[in-house]
């Protein structure tokens, strides 16, 4: 994906994946359409697994016994979106976006689960993992857990004491329909290290006190930006290659001999490594991001997230047995794929990296865990959030006072206040949820 592309262009090109997403089939477990007199006993269930992840995730629902369809699609935002608006949607979805979630919950689509889990169990999963909406009611619950804040590097090998020059950075910034993102991650973790929790926390949540402008935010982009201009051939390579790998070999980015040694992503990482995953090790990214090195003040976690839309007597049972202690180990337990549990009860199989990145994401390790920030923005700002991580990747001409910097960053802003004040005009709750980043 170009990294000069504009809005209108990234606008046009968002209408065609969604045409596609009508278009082509998804893959699908005794997929049939909802209201489908054939379907009248089936669970539809919409999730973002394919291939092996799906068949892990099919099998685990194979064992609730609840007949269901599972259509897994790499479009499921689109999807989703599609489906909503046509009166067509699933059951439960599951999606990363707790900030489109929100917006879902605020016209009324998505239903309170409070009552269907109990406080009991929602307190399983504990902060920071159900955000809340202004109305004070959980809309969601984590079904898969991923850790960031950390870098990979191959087993054995002693990472660097502290910040390495770009080309030693596994980047990849291409993906289906959302290019950018591994940039936001970045950001994010720049932010999040340099700046900790509180200043995180307003700046993702959109708070007046921290603007997209505010000298700490501008910080951590100038930080990362000086890092890709230092070695612009390699800031060029990283705008053009996949964030999955460079060939369909396996490996990844960390073993694909492209010369590379770090890679900044998350827990999910191993599951392109293939057949050298065990080769594969992490550490903490504080000490080794750009502008630093940092001191480890917290972690960036995500989750894809069961949400509930059409509330149905077997749609509720199988949302229950999915987030609950039993399904949540088995799911956790299959040893395969990263996968994760949020619930502070599900203790993951083997040791090793695993055991690192449940403690990390469980809180065992003390330190301060904050929802993926793009995740919780709503997908206007998120969507100009990405296209300006290519931009200022692209951009690595001298920038005297930050001026073509600061500019973007007043773009992401505006979108950001357009989109609050076309919320307030149509009445909708407050724009901000709360709890993204756990208590003190």
């Amino acid at each position: 994906m170009t990294p000069h592309r504009t809005r209108p262009a990234r606008e046009a090109l968002r209408g065609v994946v969604l045409l596609l997403a009508l278009l082509l089939p998804v893959t699908a477990c005794a997929l049939a359409a909802p209201g489908d007199p054939a379907d009248g006993e089936k669970v539809v269930v919409l999730g973002p697994w394919t291939d092996k992840q799906e068949h892990q995730f099919t099998e685990l629902l194979k064992g609730f016994g609840i007949p269901f369809a599972y259509q897994g699609t790499a479009a499921q935002r689109e999807m989703l979106l599609s489906q909503v608006q046509t009166g067509t949607a699933p059951h439960v979805a599951i999606m990363p976006g707790v900030g489109e979630l929100a917006e879902y919950a605020e016209t009324g689509r998505l239903k309170p689960l409070d009552e269907l889990l109990g406080e009991e169990e929602l307190k399983k999963y504990g902060p920071p993992w159900q955000p809340r909406t202004a109305d004070g009611m959980t809309y969601w619950v984590p079904v898969k857990a991923n850790l960031k804040s950390i870098v990979w590097h191959r087993r054995g090998v002693v990472p660097p004491a502290g910040p390495v020059g770009m080309a030693a950075w596994c980047t990849g910034m291409g993906d289906d329909g959302a290019s950018g993102w591994p940039g936001s991650d970045w950001i994010e973790d720049i932010v999040l290290q340099s700046q900790g929790r509180d200043v995180y926390e307003k700046w993702a949540t959109g708070h007046v006190d921290v603007p997209w402008t505010h000298e700490r935010i501008v910080r951590a982009w100038r930080a990362w930006g000086a890092m890709a201009a230092a070695d612009p051939e390699a800031a060029e390579r990283a705008l053009h290659t996949d964030h999955r790998g460079r060939t369909p070999r396996g490996g990844g980015l960390l073993f694909d001999e492209g010369g590379c040694s770090l890679e900044h992503q998350g827990s999910f990482a191993p599951a392109f490594y293939g057949e050298r995953t065990a080769e594969a090790d992490f550490t903490d990214s504080a000490p080794l991001l750009p502008g630093g090195p940092y001191r480890q003040r917290g972690y960036e976690v995500s989750a894809d997230f069961a949400v509930l839309f059409d509330d149905t007597p077997l749609a509720r049972e199988l949302l229950k047995k999915l987030v609950s202690q039993k399904g949540q180990a088995r799911w956790a337990g299959t040893g395969e794929g990263g996968v994760f549990s949020a619930r502070s009860d599900v203790a993951p199989k083997g040791g090793g990296p695993d055991q690192q990145t449940a403690l990390r994401l469980t809180g065992g390790t003390g330190s301060v865990r904050c929802l993926d920030a793009s995740d919780v923005m709503s997908p206007a700002v998120r969507d100009a959030f990405y296209d300006a991580t290519l931009l200022h990747l692209a951009d690595t001409e001298p920038d005297p006072g930050d001026r073509r910097l600061k500019q973007r960053l007043a773009d992401i802003q505006k979108v950001q206040e357009e989109h609050k004040e076309k919320r307030e005009r149509e009445g909708r709750l407050g724009t901000s949820l709360s709890g993204v980043c756990e208590p003190r």
